[in-house]
């Protein structure tokens, strides 16, 4: 079962003027998609919504939404932050089974470091993927895809492909041939090497002297 609940009230009004309106009132506006049913414009008091945002389990999570005594499953896919004090404006839920199958992304993770030979010589870690988009069960999405930078060296990279997902989890098409990181060499690197390379010129120009 999911471990967050969220109380929430339908909204009356809609568009732009509703959902300034459900602000005004101290609440986070959202909309409930997904199934055979109709959207339905829905607000969570703005306590609750951050109490469930700093779990750290919101998003892509199995939610249980409350409505009265009626309750349902559903996924949070979506939050709109305001740009300047990253107050939550909007949130997108999704009505899902417990046990379907669906499109998420999952955050990306690194660790060991100091096991990288690449890394230990001054190299960078270019991340090119943040989040992987796999296919999973609602109630067993993975909190994150971990990668092991053990013995990788310069020019060295990490594939989508090549990463042990957790049982019952597997890559969407969309990033299945994807580059998730590379181990390259840093501009640290590039400068101290031009900079040995003027040395041992220098040196060579005084030897000819």
């Amino acid at each position: 079962m999911a471990d967050i609940v969220l109380n929430v009230e339908v909204r009356e009004h809609t568009g732009s003027g509703g959902a300034r309106a459900a602000r005004s009132a101290g609440l986070v506006p959202g909309v409930l998609y997904g199934g055979d049913k109709a959207p339905v414009a829905i607000a969570v008091k703005d306590r609750e919504f951050h109490k469930a945002l700093h779990t750290g389990k919101l998003l892509g999570h199995l939610v249980t939404l409350k409505y009265g005594k009626e309750t349902q499953q559903v996924i949070a896919k979506d939050v709109q932050f305001h740009p300047v004090n990253d107050r939550p404006l909007h949130f997108d839920l999704y009505r899902v089974d417990a046990h379907q199958q669906i499109r998420i992304e999952v955050p990306v993770t690194f660790r060991n470091h100091e096991d990288s030979p690449g890394l230990k010589r001054g190299g960078a870690l270019n991340v090119n993927l943040h989040e992987i988009e796999v296919m999973a069960s609602a109630d067993h999405i993975p909190e994150e895809i971990v990668i092991d930078l053990t013995g990788l060296d310069i020019g060295d990279s990490v594939r989508a492909a090549d990463l042990t997902l957790p049982k019952g989890v597997e890559l969407s098409a969309r990033h299945r041939d994807a580059t998730v990181a590379s181990v390259a060499t840093s501009s640290a690197m590039t400068a101290e090497a031009e900079g040995e390379g003027e040395e041992a010129e220098a040196a060579e120009g005084e030897i000819a002297e």
